[in-house]
């Protein structure tokens, strides 16, 4: 279901069914990137662990799922010090990555 403000809703959906977490974004790319920055960061992308995100699209039975990794990386530089204010106490971010792996159909029930 899309919004007033054009973003869709997608529930993190569990082995068993479950869907404690919500995500939105205009594409169901953009919820996995969020979904994926709450997983547990790598001290870099390369050691980063593989998990597989699925997100169900609120209001249908369309699962899209996703390979998502995390790590931590450093801030990144700024040159106007006024840009950067938010940045002062934060040694590392977490930056997160996905890849799709496809659409699943749930049963009707």
């Amino acid at each position: 279901m899309v919004r007033e403000d054009g973003k869709r809703n997608f529930a993190l959906r569990e082995e068993d069914g479950s869907e404690p977490s919500e995500f939105s974004g205009n594409m169901p790319r953009q919820a996995a990137l969020k979904a994926a920055r709450t997983l547990d960061p790598a001290p870099s992308e390369e050691e980063a662990e593989r998990t597989t995100l699925r997100l169900r699209e609120k209001g249908t039975q369309k699962v899209h799922e996703y390979e998502g990794w995390a790590w931590k990386d450093g801030a990144p530089e700024v040159d106007d010090a006024d840009d950067d204010f938010w940045l002062n106490d934060l040694d590392n971010i977490t930056k997160a990555n996905v890849s799709k792996q496809g659409i699943e159909y749930l049963d009707e029930e």
